[in-house]
């Protein structure tokens, strides 16, 4: 390794971001997460591992994202990304956690010292990063100090200088596909044109060929008068975030003729105003319109969350009654619709579809996956990488939170038989009709569908996507099942490590004993299933229940929440009644 470390210079750097004495940080799920202004430190400190990832990668790039997501605005928070667009690679997540608690600049420097060991980087690669930020005010001086760290990062004279590129305001989700984007630039597939407007010209490209195209009687019909009549404008709650400059930039290049939309919760302007009693998570949890949103019957609408990686439908029927159609309706609105295609295009013989989902799925969308469609569902822990790992086993794999987060992977192999089996149809004088539309249709899901990350955007265009072709409104779609009651709740706790969990999360295995008393409650309600986690942003945990009816599920929680309260360190003035 001809390059060291240039200790002095480093040092100099790190003491202008000193480290917060009385904080421990945890490199989680989503990054770190945390009141925005004690990460000043960790965001120098992401920069140094950023660069050190992209040397021991050889040159690749990595990501960053500026981000606390569906988080309250005081938040903030940042993750890397990987090459692929993937999450940052699990055996490096506690070095990160190493240098955010390094105590000193001494330990700093001792810490990054041991980690280039660790890894055998080599420092005299070449390093390049690409770094974004969503619309929270904290981000202007978050970002100044993570490029101080990315600035900083040289060690010493001989290594080559870091390459940044500076992505500006993003979605999330966008940062992931530029990453990928500059990774495959000159390899046998790219990815896309790593840039925002290749972004939304990939997407607009498909989703006119799906429209355009749409599959009718395994007919290709055009997208007509009949089809605008079923799908009218979507009315898009963008959270107060990132999602709404965006969403109305790809309006802009797909035109108001493909996708009709009313933009609202739009205020990014306003302090405070970003995730209030609006976006995914609120939808969700509070199983409402957003707050000022009166819903008209039977129209659709969709809400992002702060960074547009999640999102949710709902509708209001005649009588006005709120109907959510979340992540568990989207993985199997998709998994049923890919499953046709995949068999009308000749292919199933060869393409494995699959779905995989956490204890937060509602049991009845696993019965519809497992019974009705006869789709094989995988359980995993709460998390994307997990998700993202599983989804990966299969040809092609399905994954959605509950809460919205999810997207369509497909494997190489299976891109390649797609793209193959299309060519050989469309050379074909005698080629079927039907099949050559479906395979048509199958490729251009695959351009659709942003296969880094969880997406709101494109995923809205998968959902819209399938409505098209199926000429469903939301209330057939909602029709496919019906979801068992549920309710979701925080707890705060003083310490949210002493819970641990087993079987995907689905069983807490301390504080010991706690789980055979929830599993009591359980059983004295009708279909009563209920769960606890530790939360992997918030300092708290999660309370999860479901049952046959709405009383029984609410009921089940409230009992759930106190139990996990008053025997498990519950935090602050327990409640005297209701929800969490």
């Amino acid at each position: 390794m001809a390059s060291t470390l240039d200790q002095q210079a480093l040092a100099a750097a790190s003491a202008q971001h000193p480290k917060l004495q009385h904080i421990t940080y945890t490199y989680g799920t989503a990054g770190f997460r945390t009141e925005a202004d004690l990460l000043d430190s960790v965001m120098f400190r992401v920069g140094l591992l950023a660069v050190l990832r992209s040397k021991n990668l050889k040159g690749k790039a990595i990501g960053v994202m500026v981000t606390a997501s569906h988080n309250p605005e005081k938040d903030n928070g940042v993750k890397l990304v990987d090459p692929m667009g993937e999450m940052l690679h699990g055996s490096w997540e506690p070095y990160a956690t190493q240098l955010a608690n390094a105590q000193t600049d001494d330990l700093l420097l001792a810490a990054l010292d041991s980690i280039v060991k660790a890894t055998g980087t080599d420092l005299s690669q070449p390093a390049h990063v690409v770094y974004g930020h969503d619309t929270r005010p904290s981000c202007k001086p978050l970002v100044r100090a993570l490029v101080d760290g990315l600035s900083s990062a040289t060690f010493g004279s001989e290594a080559p200088k870091v390459e940044l590129v500076n992505a500006g305001l993003v979605t999330t989700p966008q940062l992931h596909y530029l990453v990928r984007c500059l990774n495959t630039a000159d390899s046998p597939d790219p990815y896309g044109e790593p840039t925002i407007d290749g972004y939304y010209r990939k997407l607009a490209a498909a989703y006119t060929e799906l429209s355009a195209s749409r599959a009718s009687g395994h007919k290709p019909s055009p997208f007509g008068l009949r089809g605008r009549e079923l799908l009218p404008a979507i009315t898009v709650d963008c959270a107060n975030g990132v999602g709404a400059p965006k969403l109305k930039e790809f309006v802009k290049v797909i035109g108001t003729d493909y996708l009709p939309v009313i933009v609202v919760r739009d205020n990014t302007t306003t302090a405070g105003q970003l995730n209030l009693n609006c976006g995914a998570d609120f939808v969700k949890t509070q199983q409402r319109a957003p707050l000022g949103v009166k819903p008209i019957a039977w129209q659709r609408y969709a809400s992002f969350d702060g960074d547009a990686d999640r999102i949710v439908y709902y509708y209001a029927d005649a009588d006005g009654v709120f109907h959510l159609l979340d992540g568990d309706k989207i993985a199997t609105l998709a998994a049923g619709f890919i499953m046709d295609l995949v068999k009308d295009a000749g292919l199933d013989d060869k393409v494995k579809v699959g779905v995989v989902q956490t204890a937060y799925a509602n049991g009845a969308s696993t019965k519809y996956l497992t019974e009705v469609l006869g789709v094989p569902v995988t359980c995993v822990p709460t998390g994307v990488k997990h998700l993202h790992h599983a989804a990966e086993s299969y040809d092609i794999g399905v994954y959605f939170e509950a809460n919205g987060h999810g997207t369509v992977l497909f494997s190489p192999s299976t891109l390649a038989g797609i793209r193959s089996s299309l060519d050989s149809a469309t050379s074909s004088p005698a080629a079927d009709e039907s099949q050559l539309a479906a395979r048509t249709n199958l490729r251009a899901l695959t351009e659709l569908i942003n296969q880094t990350v969880g997406d709101a955007l494109s995923d809205m265009l998968l959902v819209e996507t399938v409505l098209l072709h199926r000429q469903w409104t939301p209330a057939q779609w909602d029709r496919a099942y019906t979801d068992y009651p549920n309710r979701l709740v925080k707890v705060l706790v003083n310490d949210r490590h002493a819970f641990e969990t087993t079987d995907a999360e689905r069983k807490l295995v301390k504080p010991e004993g706690l789980q055979a008393k929830i599993d009591a409650l359980c059983k004295e309600v009708d279909g009563g299933r209920s769960f606890v986690r530790p939360s992997g942003t918030e300092d708290c945990v999660r309370v999860y229940a479901e049952a046959t009816t709405r009383q029984a599920a609410d009921d089940l929680v409230n009992k759930a929440a106190y139990l996990v309260f008053d025997e498990a360190g519950g935090k602050g003035t327990r409640p005297a009644s209701g929800f969490f």
